[in-house]
């Protein structure tokens, strides 16, 4: 004979009490006339309770059933978390109105026993054995909730938070919930190799418009930042590899030389005619030059920021635009109820309008040679048919951004020659050695291409400021079920892993002297680590514009390490631009006040 079967009661009052019995609540003393122990028994006993004991016992149960609900369903819509956590206190909210005067005090009281309940379930679960995490290190609050990540990240200083942690805890540690950092570059084949893993929830929390409805959801499926499926992802892929091929990158090529001959020629008109000893923001100036660039490629021109100053705040407001993505990104249900907040988010939606300005614009213009957008607006698999408007929004947006990655590494990289002079001397010894001045030749392409020191220079202060310094995150595909990191770590369905390129790059394991600005490491290649050297991402999902952000880095700093002697300004210490550095998923730069000198002067 069989296990007996429990005939299931189907009022929600007796099944509430069989959760909190099963749950270790400890009912009052009852006597049993029969003798033996049966939960059909807790009809009479309920009877016996008062409503305010029976409405305190249902708070407790309606928690411990939200509980397995969000566990196991994690929903997230507006509509179902309104019902989990507005509908269901309610019930025995009522039943305590019934036994207590004050319906504010019942309100309270139920509230704070079902919120509780459900909170307490969540953390013991969270810290307990049985959650699939529970061997990996990490501290208590990274643990318990991800709102104290969110935290760490409003403030900026996740890179170093994150460096902290890995240094306490070894290559992995635990820092959320369902989320780990990985810093070991043995592991990073299987993470973001073309075995690993595809995007993580993340990126679900960086919608930049936040705007709901059928465009939205095409732009979020189709466009680069949003494809998080791994095929979809290799889709899209596809029109931005047509942007960056060999022979596109080189049509770019005059674009990129002019514009870093009026950088020179700008800030030498502003040494002439201002009285201020050659004090410069170079950092501010880095923007101008990226923002003018990346117009020029993308939109057919119309910045123009070098010329004319920023009246318009594009680059204050660029950097404004990235602070509440770099929160939502850490809690990514909060982006779906972004959209009816419209008071929240103003730069970062500001930041959307702008890609649709450019973009209709674009549209509207046209252009007489192929620039990025001409790429991004045809599909090459859809035989010549225009990408739909919201993608193509999309894809302005992540262009505008990836000017920003190419504004922190050239402004990184001018910190780095300005706090380094004996750097900056042999680099310009090598500039001129290729290029010797008076002889006509200016810096090109190809032959920049080939100089080490510079290159060296280049890659050693994307080493110390990646520019993307943690926020490369993957996850296992939804429905596989889990994903192999490495021999013996497994990542369940629904935990998102983290490599930050940032801890990675400093570690002493993969850079001797890690801490210390040395571009001649790169010369000899075979004494450090390169697979732990990620600065462009890794795998099928790094980034497409490598090749010309290396392009526009290495003209800009060859024009100007051949035109100007540069230190920084009196009475700005050398340590202040380090810790004016914000993560906010770029690693966003403060000023560099330097004084310029024309060289030869």
């Amino acid at each position: 004979m069989g296990p007996r079967k429990i005939r299931p009661q189907h009022d929600a009052t007796s099944s509430v009490l069989q959760l909190a019995v099963l749950s270790g609540y400890k009912l009052p003393r009852f006597r049993c006339v029969s003798g033996q122990p049966s939960v059909s028994l807790l009809r009479p006993m309920l009877l016996q309770l008062t409503s305010y004991e029976r409405g305190l016992l249902l708070s407790f149960g309606t928690g411990l059933v939200s509980y397995f609900i969000f566990k196991k369903y994690e929903p997230k819509s507006l509509a179902a978390l309104g019902v989990l956590l507005g509908l269901l206190p309610a019930i025995p909210i009522a039943l305590l109105r019934t036994s207590i005067p004050s319906t504010l005090q019942s309100i309270l009281l139920g509230s704070s026993v079902f919120f509780s309940t459900l909170l307490c379930s969540i953390g013991i679960y969270r810290l307990s054995p049985l959650h699939p995490l529970h061997a990996i290190p990490g501290p208590l609050p990274c643990k318990l909730s991800k709102l104290w990540l969110t935290y760490i990240a409003s403030q900026g200083k996740l890179h170093l938070y994150f460096q902290n942690l890995h240094g306490k805890y070894g290559p992995i540690v635990r820092v959320g919930p369902n989320e780990l950092s990985v810093a070991d570059a043995d592991l990073l084949p299987s993470i973001m190799g073309p075995s690993g893993m595809p995007k993580g929830p993340l990126w679900e929390g960086r919608r930049i418009s936040g705007k709901k409805g059928a465009g939205a959801k095409e732009a979020k499926g189709r466009s680069l930042i949003g494809a998080r499926n791994k095929q979809q992802h290799a889709e899209v892929r596809k029109v931005w590899n047509q942007a960056f091929t060999p022979a596109a990158v080189k049509g770019y090529e005059p674009a990129v030389a002019r514009r870093s001959e009026q950088l020179v020629d700008e800030l030498k008109t502003r040494l002439a005619k201002c009285g201020d000893e050659g004090r410069v923001d170079l950092a501010r100036w880095s923007s101008f030059f990226t923002f003018d660039i990346m117009g020029d490629i993308a939109f057919g021109g119309g910045f123009e920021l070098m010329r004319d100053g920023d009246p318009r705040n594009l680059v204050q407001n660029l950097a404004k635009g990235l602070y509440l993505p770099g929160l939502t990104q850490q809690i990514p249900w909060v982006s779906e109820f972004l959209p009816y907040f419209p008071f929240l988010g103003q730069h970062m939606k500001g930041l959307a309008q702008l890609g649709h300005a450019q973009a209709t614009k674009r549209l509207k213009e046209g252009s007489v040679h192929n620039d990025i957008f001409h790429y991004l607006l045809h599909d090459p698999d859809a035989e010549g048919a225009q990408t739909p408007f919201p993608i193509v929004v999309s894809n302005s947006v992540s262009s505008i951004i990836a000017g920003s990655d190419i504004a922190a590494a050239l402004s990184n990289i001018f910190y780095c020659l300005a706090t380094h002079p004996g750097c900056y001397a042999r680099l310009r010894a090598e500039l001129d050695a290729a290029f010797p001045q008076g002889s006509g030749q200016v810096p090109n392409a190809a032959a920049l291409a080939q100089l080490g020191y510079l290159n060296g220079v280049i890659n050693e202060a994307l080493r110390l400021y990646p520019t993307v310094p943690t926020s490369l995150q993957r996850a296992p595909s939804s429905g596989s079920g889990g994903h192999m990191i490495g021999s013996n770590l497994f990542i369940p369905e629904g935990t998102a892993v983290f490599v930050p390129s940032y801890v990675l790059h400093r570690s002493p394991a993969y850079f001797p002297d890690a801490a210390q600005f040395l571009p001649e490491r790169w010369l000899q290649p075979q004494t450090l680590r390169s697979d732990a050297f990620i600065p462009f991402s890794s795998g099928p999902a790094n980034c497409v514009g490598r090749p010309f952000a290396l392009l526009a880095l290495r003209t800009a700093v060859a024009h100007f390490v051949q035109a100007f002697d540069v230190a920084l300004a009196p009475g700005y210490g050398a340590e202040q631009y380090a810790a004016d550095l914000r993560d906010f998923f770029i690693l966003l730069h403060g000023s560099l006040p330097v004084v310029l000198k024309p060289r030869g002067l």
